[in-house]
């Protein structure tokens, strides 16, 4: 069985929404990706570190992340 489920990947100021398939079975590991879905987890993740958001906007949404003063 396969579920779609989105992954939020975290660098520095920037969190990417990127959706995954999710493949669930019998096995121990399960649920668990692809290897296409994990390389693209990577890529995003690189691309974010490099701050390259348009890179990184070919694998799903880009979010600033903004600190909130309370005080």
């Amino acid at each position: 069985m396969i579920k779609k489920k989105k992954k939020y990947i975290h660098t520095g100021h920037y969190v990417a929404e990127v959706e995954v398939d999710l493949i669930y079975d019998n096995d121990e590991w399960s649920p668990y990706l692809s290897v296409e879905d994990a390389t693209r987890l990577d890529e995003v993740r690189e691309a974010l570190q490099r701050e390259d958001l348009e890179e990184a906007s070919r694998y799903g949404r880009i979010f600033k992340l903004e600190p909130i003063n309370l005080s």
